[in-house]
């Protein structure tokens, strides 16, 4: 749906040219929640914004269905603008517009001129989002999580086959975050659209996406799928949100094991392996003893998935975890083994 094709920018500051993004090549599918995760600075909005030629770029191709953006006239722009939408922090709502009106703007600006058919479309838009009762009312009688849903509604008016979010949820609380990302997450299943989210939160990424690229200073870092990049981060950038994500394992990671007789191990458990009693299994078939240091069970995306930071002792350790890995469980050793603790 989106390619990359050595693309990067830079801006001009004070007669020097300053990269904001260094060459990088990026494929996103048809259909899938793509999410862009980076700090402050790292490149995620000038990145979202080429795809849709907002910001262009100093070198490279970007295809987008397989039409080079950067070839476009003017007009030809414009019209493929309209099949992709766009999502803001700060909703971008007009203050003088009724939310109906807000809605209706992109079907005006895009030559639709029968008032029945605007309208029809509106309500359409309004009831997918939830705010049927709202669309007489304007943007600042509305809670944030409602204008991020108008907002929504305005991006889907032109039916467009891509959506952009711009750190869609991060002006939003907890509550109403999980509530935006579950409707982002009901349009891309029913109205297959490709979504491409950008993010400084790792749990958003967690929740919704398919496959995840990092930003770190204008470079892609890392890049996959969400559960290999959840599960076993490999650039410290990555380690960082991950940590940031899920504080209780990064406690972990730091706690001093040195005490702690065995061999310390971390399980990592993906879909149906999550459910099933394989360490107590293994243990018994090997007779190993094993001690939980910490874990959790959760999702990512549908994917239900598990960690389990355990030391474990025995004659027989060594077979054990081959045996885990044949029951398709991941094995990371923490601390390498020893004389003592082979013990």
């Amino acid at each position: 749906m989106i390619r990359f094709q050595a693309v990067h920018k830079s801006y001009r500051v004070v007669g020097k040219d300053v990269p904001a993004l260094h060459t990088f090549d990026l494929d996103i599918a048809s259909g899938e929640v793509f999410g862009i995760i980076g700090h402050s600075g790292a490149g995620k909005s000038t990145l979202i914004r080429l795809i849709n030629l907002l910001e262009r770029p100093s070198g490279g191709h970007i295809f987008v269905d397989d039409t080079d953006m950067t070839s476009l006239s003017d007009a030809q722009l414009r019209e493929k603008r309209q099949r992709i939408g766009m999502i803001f922090q700060h909703f971008n709502l007009l203050a003088s517009q009724t939310v109906a009106q807000n809605v209706a703007f992109p079907l005006r600006l895009a030559g639709e001129r029968d008032a029945t058919a605007i309208r029809r479309r509106v309500d359409e838009l309004l009831a997918r989002v939830g705010l049927s009762a709202h669309a007489d009312k304007y943007p600042s009688q509305l809670s944030g999580g409602q204008k991020q849903r108008v907002g929504i509604a305005r991006a889907l008016a032109n039916q467009p086959s891509i959506l952009l979010c711009d750190e869609a949820t991060s002006a939003l609380d907890p509550q109403t975050t999980a509530a935006v990302l579950d409707l982002l997450l009901e349009i891309n299943r029913e109205l297959k659209l490709t979504i491409v989210l950008i993010t400084h939160e790792m749990d958003v990424v967690r929740r919704v996406c398919d496959r995840v690229a990092v930003l770190d200073a204008g470079t892609i870092v890392e890049s996959g799928a969400v559960a290999d990049v959840f599960l076993h981060p490999k650039h410290p950038t990555t380690r960082r949100f991950v940590n940031e994500a899920l504080p209780e394992e990064a406690a972990g990671e730091q706690a001093p094991f040195a005490h702690v007789p065995g061999r310390i191990l971390r399980l990592s458990f993906r879909g149906d392996a999550t459910w099933t009693p394989a360490l107590g299994r293994v243990a018994r078939e090997t007779d190993v003893d094993f001690n939980i240091l910490a874990g959790r069970i959760d999702r990512i995306k549908d994917l239900p998935y598990g960690q389990l930071t355990l030391a474990m002792q025995g004659a027989r350790v060594d077979d054990a975890l081959a045996s885990l890995r044949q029951a398709g469980i991941e094995v990371e050793e923490i601390t390498p083994p020893s004389p003592e603790n082979h013990a």
